[in-house]
């Protein structure tokens, strides 16, 4: 069996060799090329295993990775330093310009895209033979609702894409994630039969409510105290250290209280990013700080696109499940289009929303590894296949057909 030690050095080692790869020779976007190339390496070894029987030729691999609890590895490792490093360059002055916007995708642009999921879903799995409870169809709308504050992020690195609609992009990410977490949860609840009380409309309110809003109620107040620690010193040893320590530490509190982590990390890095780089860094503190959350925000990003593709190789799905996949594409598609369509018929009197941004919008909806993450960690129930092998489906095609195309979507379609 391989150590943790073994692994990790597996991961840098891939990460790095297809990296180069990529680099030298295939030139796709980082992360999709890492994520591509350990597709291809998935089922390459898949494929030279049908035909040699007798030789498990990736038993190796394979161990390795059922090793790895990607929810686990994802969920309450990377995700944390990977939001906090989004968070820490979001401009605020701009984010207060959108933030009606941006609140209104993260909230109820992920409510209007889940329900219209599920339903569709639901219709989906019983016109092909494959039929499913609504709830489930709905937990499956609840996980792939939220884009994926990770991949938008990376996607829009490549992209040349107006100010004021980049900062909406990456606050809707950053912000939707803690929302179809909690919405997630509750659904499952509801599907598995957690807890004796009925869930009703007001009781999931309240426990959204609650958990969103006492994440970023502790992010701020975390954020701010760290900010006032590193005002109170000149020391970048130290200052960088705060900044570590308040990530890792806001996580882990607001697991213990029973508040939105992902939210409270993303409330965190606002603060400290919009207040200590004028009021309490030096610049060579900053010139540290922003070195550091580069490298931690490219590093875990690599590896996390390559386990992405990796993972393929110990799942196994059957024909019906890849058909009901490939139909969830479009239907993920249509629930998009439909949740940033709302806001721009609702307000189109405010001037600040375009229908030309439309398609563009809907075409940056990128889901990533927080989406593979929640399928994989959800109880072992007969459901849970279909709900996998469409949240892969839909994954793989937003990151590496939606994520290569977005550039010459934006030159078509956005206001200039």
């Amino acid at each position: 069996m391989l150590s943790i030690f073994d692994i990790a050095a597996l991961l840098l080692v891939l990460s790095a060799l297809f990296g180069w790869l990529n680099h030298r020779f295939v030139r796709l976007p980082h992360a999709v090329g890492l994520l591509v190339m350990g597709l291809a390496a998935s089922l390459l070894l898949v494929g030279v295993d049908a035909l040699v029987p007798n030789r498990h030729l990736y038993e190796q691999l394979t161990g390795a990775l059922r090793q790895i609890d990607f929810t686990e590895v994802v969920m309450n490792g990377m995700l944390a330093f990977l939001l906090f490093a989004g968070a820490i360059n979001l401009d605020i002055q701009l984010l207060r310009d959108r933030a009606w916007q941006v609140a209104f995708l993260a909230l109820i642009g992920t409510a209007i895209s889940t329900a219209i999921v599920g339903a569709a879903f639901w219709w989906v799995a019983s016109l092909v033979g494959a039929p499913l409870p609504l709830v489930w169809a709905l937990v499956f709308g609840a996980l792939i609702s939220p884009t994926d504050p990770v991949a938008v992020l990376n996607v829009l690195k490549t992209v040349d894409v107006p100010e004021s609609l980049q900062i909406e992009m990456q606050g809707e990410a950053l912000f939707n994630d803690g929302i179809g977490v909690v919405l997630f949860t509750l659904l499952v609840g509801v599907a598995v039969g957690v807890g004796g009380e009925p869930i009703t409309a007001a009781s999931a309110a309240g426990h959204l409510a609650v958990e969103a809003g006492g994440g970023i109620a502790l992010g701020l107040g975390l954020g701010y105290l760290a900010y006032r620690a590193m005002r109170a010193i000149d020391d970048f040893p130290v200052e960088v250290l705060i900044t570590l320590a308040l990530v890792a530490g806001t996580y882990a509190l607001a697991g213990k209280l029973g508040v939105s982590g992902p939210l409270a990390v993303v409330a965190a890095g606002v603060v400290v990013g919009s207040l200590a780089p004028r009021r309490a860094m030096s610049d060579r503190t900053q010139g540290y700080v922003s070195a550091l959350w580069t490298l931690i925000d490219e590093i875990l990003n690599s590896v996390l696109f390559l386990l992405i593709g990796l993972e393929v190789i110990v799942l196994r799905f059957d024909p019906a499940a890849l058909v009901l996949a490939a139909l969830a594409i479009p239907v993920v598609l249509v629930a998009r289009l439909a949740a940033v369509s709302t806001p721009v018929l609702l307000f189109r009197w405010t001037g600040q929303l375009s229908s030309r941004n439309i398609p563009f919008l809907t075409w940056a909806g990128v889901r990533g590894g927080i989406s593979v993450a929640l399928a994989l960690s959800l109880p072992d129930e007969p459901e849970k296949a279909a709900v996998l092998a469409a949240t892969y489906g839909v994954v793989l095609f937003t990151v590496v057909v939606q994520g290569t195309t977005l550039g010459a979507v934006a030159r078509r379609t956005l206001e200039r």
